[in-house]
């Protein structure tokens, strides 16, 4: 592809962004193409009539923050020993990051089916994509991508990726603040991307840190996360809708009326034509016209007992017996009562090397740094303060404390 010219794609967040030949043979594929018809918010756009940006504008915002950031970090001479088929993989990385992610967000991963991440690397090789990334550096290339994209890459170059500071957060964070018009999500990123380093540990693997100069920079990111949990991806009335269409999905396929292996393939809108069709609870159609559950019980996590309802989150099965035994003592129809708990430990969590003034090397975790990064020292409490027990209604109830049974460590 030497001497195709680079493309320029105007973008509502970063303005210009620079699609290089070989990412632009990327997003020319299908299974890119694919995401320009996936919301990156779910059902936020019930809320926030503005969020229906997709996951194909996210792609292109990562790959561009990648882009800013090598280059930055080769003009200060850190990737001198950081080959170029690297530098590519990560640039790629970027782009193809959510090449797996289901239609509606994350919602149908907390519905128990396979993670995002493990999809995406299975379409790496696969049709046309695949064919496009052995033409560019072959199986090597695709592995390298696979393990950048689930965390499991050993490159120095890993934490542009995954990790504390990756580039993915920053655009999703600034991405869904601006389309859904709140200022929780505001990030320093020139600031951020300017502090980033390449930091040699000697003994260990040299590895993606910041620089003591962005400290403040990186806790407005941590800061901007936790308010975009708290006010837009917890948000009751999008956490309602995300239940409806777990419980939706679900009874659809247990119905027989659709396949779980075609979900994975699925755009927003052809899952919700399938959920019209064939959902035998009733709840896509009430869904499609925003007649949402309602409140019976809201309460904080620092109400609710030590893992007592850790399962919530992680028990799909287990949460719907729940569900209708609740209905059922409510005097409502079975599907008419949704419970939710969801689970982000790592919100707040920080791993990274932090390079000193001095020139020494320090370690930020969730522990802090005196006097610098005191963010993670609270943030259990501001975990506990975004996260909430809510159990909704199909129609108006009042629940004065979560039911006794349902704290019951037994199944």
């Amino acid at each position: 592809m030497s001497g195709t010219p680079a493309e320029i794609i105007r973008d509502p967040l970063w303005d210009n962004i620079r699609i290089e030949p070989d990412a632009m043979a990327c997003v020319e594929t299908p299974a890119v193409q694919r995401l320009r018809y996936v919301r990156q918010l779910g059902h936020a756009f019930l809320v926030y009539p503005g969020a229906t940006h997709s996951r194909f504008e996210h792609a292109l915002g990562a790959y561009h923050l990648a882009r800013r950031a090598l280059a930055m970090l080769d003009d200060r001479g850190d990737l001198q020993a950081v080959d170029d088929d690297e530098r590519l993989a990560v640039r790629l990385a970027a782009l193809l990051h959510d090449i797996g992610h289901y239609p509606f967000s994350h919602a149908l991963e907390e519905a128990g089916f396979p993670d995002h991440e493990g999809l995406g690397a299975e379409r790496l090789a696969a049709g046309e994509l695949g064919d496009v990334l052995r033409a560019l550096g072959g199986v090597t290339l695709i592995s390298r991508i696979a393990a950048l994209i689930q965390g499991r890459s050993t490159s120095p170059l890993a934490g542009l990726v995954s990790g504390s500071l990756d580039l993915d957060k920053i655009d999703y964070l600034s991405r869904d603040a601006r389309m859904c018009g709140v200022p929780y999500g505001l990030v320093d990123v020139d600031r951020l991307l300017a502090s980033l380093v390449l930091v040699d540990g000697g003994d260990e693997p040299a590895e993606i840190g910041v620089h003591e100069k962005g400290v403040s920079a990186l806790e407005s990111l941590l800061f901007a996360k936790y308010q975009m949990y708290r006010n837009v991806y917890w948000h009751h009335a999008v956490r309602s809708a995300t239940c409806m269409f777990k419980r939706a999905v679900r009874a659809t396929v247990a119905a027989g009326a659709l396949d779980a292996s075609d979900i994975a393939d699925a755009t927003d809108d052809m899952l919700i034509a399938a959920l019209l069709a064939g959902d035998p609870s009733g709840l896509g159609r009430a869904l499609r016209d925003r007649r949402l559950f309602k409140r019976a019980l809201d309460i904080s996590a620092s109400e609710v007992p030590d893992h007592r309802l850790e399962w919530i989150a992680h028990d799909p099965e287990r949460v719907a017996a729940a569900e209708d035994r609740l209905a059922a003592e409510l005097a409502l129809p079975t599907h008419g009562v949704l419970i939710d708990y969801p689970a982000r430990a790592s919100m707040l969590s920080v791993d990274l090397p932090l390079l000193t003034r001095s020139g020494a090397i320090e370690r930020l975790t969730d522990e802090g740094r005196t006097g610098h990064l005191g963010l993670p020292r609270v943030a259990d409490t501001l975990y506990r303060s975004a996260r909430r027990l809510r159990i909704f209604t199909a129609e108006p109830r009042r629940l004065d404390a979560v039911p006794g049974w349902l704290l019951s460590a037994e199944r």
